[in-house]
């Protein structure tokens, strides 16, 4: 099962999260066919979103965007709430053209967008949005997002994320602010020191435990229960039926007089949604009412 670790580092000003999303990704992946690099771009977008999402604690939705003027225009991962325990529901997309030849597998992100930027959209069910820009000025989007942090959180943090096609993993270190009572005033670069001697494979192939062990197991560290995470899409017919209404009943119609129907596809999880004429007539009367035909 993919899930978040947390975990603290007792008499320090230490936090982390360590995330495995092997199943998560795949399924996102496999919906959309994309090529390998950018398969495994995509996948550690869904590695930081969840541990950003985690980090943060947003009750919300948490939106990470990669745009660039490379062979990628976009790269987008998608953290929502689940229901209960469900934990947080990931998704994702990605656009290029495909008439334009793409880097080889081990690309690194600048290689697949070009110059660009990094987009953080916070949208918590209560309280204010907030969008955060950084300038997509390294080679890895982990080290972008630490510059983000340091930039503009004011939060140290680092990150290391990686993907294979079958793995998908990342593990997150963030120094709170100052505390006088704490006395470890190495604990920040000493941990830092032990987490680089991670290596990707141990990252991606070892459970979440096994790799907090290896790292800091001279270690006071704190570990808690792991949050689940997984695929989840937040469209739905209704939300479609809203978009749809927005055209107006002229447009609608003659959509559907040209067609014999008027049907659209969710680009994050492929779902297909059709409306008959009945449909159409019924949203153009009612737009609030249930689709009299189901699909």
């Amino acid at each position: 099962m993919d899930h978040i670790q947390r975990f603290i580092f007792d008499d320090t000003n230490v936090r982390g999260e360590l995330v495995k999303a092997d199943d998560t990704c795949l399924d996102i992946i496999n919906r959309h066919g994309y090529p390998d690099v950018v398969n495994r771009q995509l996948s550690e977008m869904l590695a930081a979103v969840a541990l950003l999402t985690a980090t943060i604690k947003l009750d919300g939705v948490l939106t990470l965007e990669v745009k660039g003027n490379g062979p990628v225009s976009l790269l987008m991962a998608e953290s929502n709430p689940g229901h209960g325990d469900n934990g947080q529901r990931l998704r994702a997309i990605a656009r290029f053209a495909e008439d334009q030849p793409l880097p080889d597998e081990g690309a690194t992100l600048r290689a697949l967008v070009g110059e660009g930027h990094i987009v953080m959209t916070l949208d918590p069910h209560e309280g204010q949005r907030y969008q955060g820009i950084v300038a997509l000025e390294a080679d890895s989007l982990a080290q972008c997002l630490e510059s983000y942090f340091e930039r503009s959180e004011q939060l140290p943090s680092r990150l290391w994320l990686s993907a294979s096609k079958e793995h998908a993993a990342g593990l997150m270190l963030q120094k709170l602010p100052e505390d006088d009572s704490l006395t470890d005033e190495d604990a920040w670069p000493r941990l830092n020191m032990l987490a680089d001697t991670l290596k990707s494979e141990e990252l991606l192939e070892l459970p979440a435990r096994e790799v907090l062990v290896r790292l800091f197991h001279e270690e006071q560290i704190r570990v808690f229960e792991p949050d689940q995470i997984g695929f989840g899409c937040t469209c739905s017919r209704e939300r479609f039926a809203s978009a749809l209404h927005q055209l107006g009943a002229e447009e609608l119609r003659s959509v559907v007089k040209e067609q014999g129907e008027l049907s659209t596809t969710c680009h994050f999880c492929n779902t297909d949604y059709v409306f008959t004429a009945a449909d159409i007539e019924a949203l153009i009367e009612s737009p609030d009412a249930p689709s009299p035909t189901l699909h």
